[in-house]
């Protein structure tokens, strides 16, 4: 039985509000529409919503402003709704909270396979003591107990790699910004230059790849950050 979770779409495009309504309510969810950043506002805060979908262009608060203020107080699941394809436009979506972006125009289909994927993504922070296994076994990370094993072998990764590694892992091909991993891997409690992630990215890579230049674990997305793209088996 599906788990009650509540969408809030906001889109000041009636087509598309209706649209992603039709299928989304089909899908199992409840739904909320607002069609500019106030009424989101309003909506979000008298509500219990599940996940945001968030176009940029509104015609009283830009998308980014919105996702601004609501992460002040939630980190509840973002997705932007943009036909913005720049990669300032992206870095900059990714650096104030979002979690995920759907390029217009989309199939309905689509968002409603990318929310069901990042629900997923959330609901992995309450894991069963079931290890995930990677590429046939060649990567295992046990989230219950801090395990990080590869080919049988203890990684031997400090807390900190262990921390960063597990932000990615649990999110596969989100791609997080260095300030974001500094952000949820270590809660701000960090008195490094971003790029220091690098460094931590370098070590890792060392630990877990088999060769750290050619990595199919953790891959470099240029001008924008690092995302986790193992298998799971």
């Amino acid at each position: 039985m599906r788990k009650h979770r509540t969408i809030l779409i906001v889109d000041d495009e009636e087509k598309i509000v209706e649209v992603l309504q039709a299928y989304l309510g089909k899908a199992g969810y409840d739904i909320l529409c607002a069609y500019d950043g106030s009424t989101a506002m309003e909506l979000f805060r008298d509500n219990d919503v599940s996940l945001i979908l968030l176009d940029l262009m509104l015609p009283d608060i830009m998308g980014e402003q919105v996702c601004q203020m609501i992460r002040m107080h939630s980190r509840v699941p973002i997705i932007m709704l943009t036909a913005k394809t720049e990669e300032y436009d992206l870095i900059k979506g990714l650096k104030v909270g979002a979690d995920d972006y759907i390029f217009k125009p989309f199939s309905p289909r689509t968002v409603v396979a990318k929310i069901e994927a990042v629900l997923r993504r959330v609901e992995s922070d309450q894991l069963t003591g079931i290890p995930f296994s990677y590429n046939g076994g060649d990567l295992v990370i046990d989230f219950q107990n801090g395990d990080v094993k590869v080919r049988g072998k203890e990684a031997g990764l400090t807390p900190t790699e262990y921390k960063i590694l597990v932000t990615l892992a649990k999110a596969p091909n989100r791609i997080f910004t260095r300030e974001q991993l500094i952000t949820y891997a270590l809660d701000d409690n960090f008195d490094g230059y971003d790029r220091s992630i690098d460094t931590y990215i370098k070590s890792i890579r060392t630990k877990i790849e088999d060769d750290r230049k050619k990595p199919v674990y953790i891959l470099t997305v240029h001008g924008m950050g690092y995302k986790f793209a193992g298998i799971e088996l």
